[in-house]
């Protein structure tokens, strides 16, 4: 099989790429596969531990399919076995522990959603439980033989536990080891992944070099941030954007991305010539936001999609037309006297806000509307008419419609 010229191939590798680890390998590697037509073997592997796979997920999943298109082989490991440890990366507490039948359970949905990513009809697909669970206690021994505590704490999410006292339990332990030696069952000559597990991937080297293995190139992105510009994108802070989520609930979340994190998101998850990505930054943020979401909502679900998520937005959102699915807060009768209630707590009751004091405040900045044509409403004891179907806002993004009941 013919391969780009070498050059071509670590351009395109290089991009949106923080850390590889050694360079100089990966090169060699690069000219060697392609002296021999021989595919590298790229591995990249990813616990069943949620639902929804989210966009900082796909980070690693991209440059695997860039390794693909460049004619090397993928190599995916769902880590049903490590899932059940749980990874300690850059955690600063033990993670809660999954049941079995919770993997299991998740590692069905995996699959569907990173083939939206990885051309899974070429690719080697492994669970690594396939090997751990034919492993005795004597061979966890030997394996575990391999690695000293002092070794495992220079990983820095568990320095930082030691020195401030935190708990780190023995299992913890054990998964930068599972992983490292996923790279051994799999014949790894490069693995994909974050920054954050520099530790288990060259842990995986000198586990390959015991064995007289060649032993494998870390290739490392960086971690990508969530919505609010600061803390890496995660399920569990609330600030994703999942790749199976409806366009248009992506496309909202696209529009309330920070304008500093932009360009991280266009090398990180688009295709993009970099070129192209500084004029549309050069230009208006509104604009590069509405590219940015084009772009990668293309890519999960389709152009058409893309086009109408937009088109919704700048309807619903931008020209403040009524949306489209308004939620129904329900109001029962005895709330109201003679058909009225004042302000503050009408907007508690509909779950705008989440106490009469933040209702104050919220009428005060001149943030509280009623009615489809939005009118301000100007004091929080003022009285309003309530009546099946009635629209009340706070602020553009909070709204719902009254039901009496």
């Amino acid at each position: 099989m013919s391969f780009p010229p070498v050059e071509e191939q670590l351009a395109l590798i290089q991009r949106g790429v923080e850390k590889i680890v050694p360079e100089d390998e990966l090169t060699a590697r690069l000219k060697q596969s392609h002296a021999t037509s021989t595919p590298l073997r790229i591995k990249y592997g990813i616990d069943p531990t949620g639902i929804d796979l989210h966009l900082g997920h796909t980070v690693p999943m991209r440059k695997m399919r860039q390794f693909q298109e460049l004619g090397h082989q993928a190599v995916v490991i769902i880590g049903n076995y490590t899932a059940l440890v749980g990874d300690p990366s850059g955690r600063d507490e033990t993670r809660a522990r999954l049941t079995s039948e919770q993997v299991e359970q998740n590692a069905q949905d995996y699959l569907e959603q990173v083939g939206k990513v990885i051309d899974l009809s070429q690719a080697e697909v492994h669970c690594n439980g396939d090997w751990f669970s034919k492993m005795s206690f004597g061979d966890i021994l030997e394996l575990t033989s391999k690695v000293t505590i002092a070794q495992l704490l220079t990983r820095d999410d568990f320095a930082k536990r030691y020195k401030s006292e935190s708990a780190i339990y023995l299992h913890e332990c054990l998964y930068p080891i599972m992983q490292a030696w996923d790279s051994v069952e799999v014949k790894a000559d490069v693995e994909l992944g974050g920054t954050e597990q520099l530790y288990s991937f060259m842990l995986a080297r000198d586990l390959q070099k015991a064995q007289s293995l060649p032993t494998q190139v870390a290739v490392m992105s960086p971690i990508l941030v969530g919505l609010d510009g600061v803390r890496r994108m995660g399920k569990s802070l609330g600030n994703y954007i999942g790749i199976s989520e409806p366009p248009y609930e992506m496309m909202k979340k696209f529009m309330q991305l920070s304008d500093e994190s932009m360009r991280m998101f266009f090398e990180l998850l688009t295709d993009l010539p970099m070129e192209r990505v500084g004029e549309l930054l050069a230009g208006h943020p509104k604009e590069a936001k509405i590219a940015l979401a084009k772009s990668v909502i293309g890519e999960y679900h389709d152009d058409a999609a893309a086009e109408d998520a937009v088109d919704r937005w700048q309807r619903e959102i931008r020209d403040n037309q009524l949306p489209e699915d308004i939620p129904v807060a329900e109001l029962t009768g005895s709330e109201l006297t003679d058909g009225e209630i004042p302000a503050a707590p009408l907007l508690r009751l509909a779950g705008l806000v989440s106490s009469g004091s933040e209702a104050r405040r919220k009428i005060k900045e001149g943030g509280a509307y009623l009615g489809e044509e939005k009118m301000r409403i100007e004091a929080y004891d003022q009285k309003i008419a309530v009546s099946d179907g009635l629209m009340l806002w706070v602020g553009k993004k909070k709204f719902c419609r009254i039901k009496i009941v």
